[in-house]
């Protein structure tokens, strides 16, 4: 068992990464459905909160099937995210996050995100501000260093568990990596054999497979694994994960029947959650990733990204159903998918 201060998580957990226009609630159910143990929203601006932005407080939106769940923040300024802290606990997650991660250019250079990576007593100081206002758990989310010359993760992980941070998460880049190259996962692999640390340590970055998350796992010791683009489309890889660590063999790969339900699931939670002209619009760019793969499928993904109801959407899911019903598919997770500009995994 792994244990975020009272929260208690199986051996070997699963996170569901924080993705910005992604991990909204009906894509966090249908991977809770399919084995997440941990999941967090989309991250919100600590100053979005305290001007009471529309979006920002719609992003604090959890329920109760999705629990365990962690709201994620960011901010540069510890008054801004200690009282964002504040708001954040009446919601009652089950941990709040700090995100220290996001690359992008509107977050970083605007010294939140992966931009607090270039000061570290800076980072020391806005993760006390929030352990100190909440009574919530308190993790955080972070790279390796801003660049190949400032890995400083190790030094990170010290400050921040001294200060009362119940878990890390590292996603193996720096910030001027973005999401380019491979993770290193030997610098998480040092953080969490370092004898001074004391708190669970979740991997992040190219996890793709039952078999990479358990080589990994057994490799570099971590905790958990955090997973986030190769979910998108894909929710099946946690419980395919789970099955692989528990018994070495591989479950079978998702039918086409499997993919259709579970994509018109998230589309009728999209609906009813963001109401129909958003709900509908916003799912159009889930489809392409839960059809990825399939021969011919063009001509059906134009349609499913151009009509506007329910219904329509939900007949051309079922043709293709019924038109695909002998497909076999022969990979298991989808190819990891870039989407730099949105900082979806950070």
């Amino acid at each position: 068992m792994v244990k975020i201060d009272k929260i208690e998580l199986p051996d070997f957990p699963l996170l569901l990464a924080p993705m910005e226009d992604v991990s909204d609630p009906p894509f966090r159910a249908v991977c809770k459905d399919k084995g997440a143990d941990l999941m967090y929203t989309e991250f919100i601006s600590s100053e979005g909160l305290i001007r009471d932005a529309i979006k920002s407080r719609k992003k604090l939106d959890i329920f109760e099937y999705e629990r365990p769940v962690g709201i994620q923040i960011f901010g540069g300024d510890e008054e801004s995210l200690s009282m964002a802290a504040k708001i954040v606990e009446v919601t009652n997650p089950d941990l709040l996050d700090i995100n220290f991660g996001c690359p992008v250019k509107k977050v970083a250079l605007k010294g939140a995100g992966a931009g607090v990576l270039k000061n570290l007593d800076l980072m020391v100081r806005l993760t006390s501000a929030v352990v100190k206002s909440t009574s919530l758990p308190v993790t955080v989310k972070t790279r390796l260093g801003w660049d190949e010359s400032t890995k400083n993760i190790e030094e990170v992980a010290e400050r921040l568990q001294d200060v009362g941070i119940k878990a890390l998460a590292i996603h193996g880049r720096t910030r001027t990596q973005m999401y380019k190259g491979q993770a290193d996962w030997e610098l998480i692999g040092k953080v969490k054999n370092n004898p001074r640390i004391t708190i669970p340590i979740f991997g992040n970055g190219d996890i793709d497979s039952a078999e990479k998350a358990v080589a990994y796992k057994n490799r570099y010791g971590v905790d958990g694994i955090m997973i986030g683009r190769a979910a998108i489309g894909y929710p099946w890889i946690f419980n395919e994960i789970k099955h692989f660590y528990k018994t070495g063999e591989h479950l079978p790969a998702p039918t086409i029947e499997d993919r259709i339900a579970v994509c018109k699931k998230h589309l009728q939670l999209s609906y009813e959650w963001k109401g129909p002209k958003v709900g509908i619009f916003e799912m159009r760019r889930h489809y392409t990733n839960y059809l990825k793969g399939m021969p011919g499928i063009k001509d059906y993904r134009y349609k499913l990204v151009t009509l506007g109801s329910l219904e329509e959407i939900n007949e051309v899911l079922d043709e293709i159903a019924i038109k695909y019903k002998d497909y076999q598919f022969e990979k298991t997770a989808i190819e990891l998918i870039d989407y730099h500009e949105k900082c979806p995994i950070n």
